[in-house]
């Protein structure tokens, strides 16, 4: 980039605003312009803090009523300079959540216009089941089931094709399926051992559905109904999903010895490893104390910053810290042990009869499995 064509684009920009007034200016992904001063290094860095700075200027000159409205958008408000948000800037923010069930309601509704779909699919069902989609996620669902209903012969849509998009949103494309032997046995034991340690902690999730159908990097998926409200988890929860992510672990351990415990829980020792320090350091659910632990500074996008807070931290709190994750692991571990080890027979009546026909369980089949 030559130096100086930032700021000289800002301020072409404003000049074709204020000949075209009244109109109103959108700066999308402002967080690219906007980042805190002082955070980079290199020639780079010091561009995109001039066309900032004349960004600023441009904003400053405007009066009362020159019927421009400067609107910007981003996902990472926090890593805004301050000087953007200060009054006569972008001083008023709005917040834009992912839909609620009304909302999703209404949504695919608008998307659902131009399709046709079996009589008794309702899409207040799939709103229900589609908990953190976005718009366009929605949007693309229909699409997807669209396309797939055409692909199988059909002129409406039914549940079928709506399952099929949901997991491919969620998951990914769908990819070849596991011939029996060791490795299939493996996956459906580390599976239900998801759905079994998630079912019997007070406080998990509800289980959706169990497939040993890989979609990604996953050999299998096991999936959980989210809370009504995601903002707020309660210690319980956290530990239960913490419990849940080790089910996985606990059934190879269990079904097959400890020394044939695989890779395939990497991921989820990732994921409770994230939570069990969140809870510790973030959430002060801890025997530590109810203290945030976590320095502001380790979230600063200056890299220099974040390597200060992590030296501030003294040995001995950082010990302390390690010790709590690893008793919350240790005995969530302990817990998924147990549940593992009192509905094994029950867990291998289930899956024998299962899998002779099916590459999948649905809530229905979970919840007999678990009665039995």
């Amino acid at each position: 980039m030559f130096v100086g064509v930032g700021a000289s684009r800002v301020r072409d920009l404003f000049k074709k605003a204020k000949e075209n007034a009244p109109c109103i200016v959108l700066v999308d992904e402002i967080d690219v312009v906007g980042r805190q001063r002082g955070t980079g290094i290199g020639g780079g860095n010091d561009e995109r803090e001039q066309m900032l700075n004349q960004l600023l200027t441009e904003m400053d000159g405007f009066e009362g009523n020159t019927g421009i409205i400067v609107i910007a958008a981003t996902h990472r408000v926090d890593i805004l300079d301050s000087a953007l948000l200060r009054p006569g800037r972008f001083d008023r923010q709005v917040t834009v959540d992912v839909p609620d069930i009304r909302g999703r309601t209404e949504i695919l509704k608008v998307h659902a216009r131009n399709k046709k779909f079996d009589s008794d699919l309702s899409l207040e069902v799939i709103a229900m089941r589609t908990l953190g989609f976005s718009r366009a996620d929605l949007a693309n669902l229909l699409n997807e089931a669209a396309i797939l209903a055409s692909r199988r012969g059909k002129t409406a849509i039914s549940s079928k094709e709506i399952d099929y998009s949901i997991d491919r949103i969620v998951a990914g494309m769908e990819g070849t399926v596991m011939t029996d032997g060791k490795s299939k046995s493996l996956v459906t034991y580390h599976e239900v051992g998801h759905a079994i340690c998630g079912t019997l902690t007070p406080g998990h999730d509800a289980v959706q559905k169990v497939t040993l159908v890989p979609r990604g990097q996953a050999r299998g998926l096991t999936w959980f109904i989210p809370a009504d409200d995601p903002t707020l988890i309660s210690k319980q929860q956290l530990f239960a999903r913490i419990v849940g992510g080790l089910g996985g672990r606990a059934a190879e351990e269990i079904v097959f010895g400890e020394p044939e415990v695989t890779t395939g829980a990497v991921g989820d020792l990732q994921q409770i490893t994230g939570l069990a320090k969140q809870m510790v350091v973030t959430f002060g659910m801890s025997e530590i104390g109810p203290w945030s632990l976590m320095d502001s500074s380790a979230q600063s996008a200056d890299v220099i910053m974040r390597m200060m807070a992590r030296n501030s931290m003294s040995e001995k709190l950082a010990e302390d810290i390690d010790a709590a994750v690893k008793r919350i692991s240790d005995e969530a571990y302990e817990i998924a042990l147990r549940h593992i080890r009192n509905n094994r027979e029950a867990m291998w009546l289930r899956i024998t009869r299962e899998k002779r026909e099916h590459s999948q369980f649905n809530k229905n089949t979970q919840t007999q499995f678990l009665d039995a």
